[in-house]
């Protein structure tokens, strides 16, 4: 897949200290954590960590695209939630990778409706379309 130009309509800008044990925060002041690794991989667990940010973005962006793609189909997608489960792990290189599995709950459609709509999503969202052909995304209607 080729990289695409955009037409750039919004920059988010953050910066890190110290890496996955410190702090990041936004230019505009509205984002400032304390990241530390999860005890999984030999870190405090005290404040959040970059997984668990990746989730929280690639949930709600992708709750975005499915409104986008509910409206083109004039679904009812009311009372709806996104949930991105991000994974890390080691490759087989002997580097790191990372996994999503994104489930959508929609109750007001049926189960191929609400399938159709998620995989239409995928293609919309951003961050999908960011990671795709790079690491593992499954989804799920549950």
């Amino acid at each position: 897949m080729a990289i695409q130009d955009i037409t750039v309509a919004y920059t988010a800008v953050a910066t890190a200290e110290n890496g996955r044990d410190g702090r990041v925060s936004s230019d505009d002041g509205r984002l400032d954590v304390v990241v530390n690794p999860p005890k999984e991989l030999g870190g405090s667990g005290a404040g959040t960590n970059p997984e668990q940010l990746f989730a929280a973005g690639y949930s709600a962006c992708f709750q975005g695209a499915l409104g986008v793609v509910a409206r083109q189909e004039k679904a009812d997608i009311s009372g709806s939630t996104v949930t991105a489960a991000v994974s890390i792990g080691k490759t087989a290189e002997g580097g790191f990778g990372l996994e999503v599995a994104i489930s959508a709950t929609i109750p007001n459609v049926d189960a191929t409706t609400a399938r159709s709509l998620i995989e239409k999503a995928h293609q919309v969202c951003p961050y999908s379309n960011a990671t795709r052909g790079n690491i593992k995304v499954e989804l799920s209607v549950v």
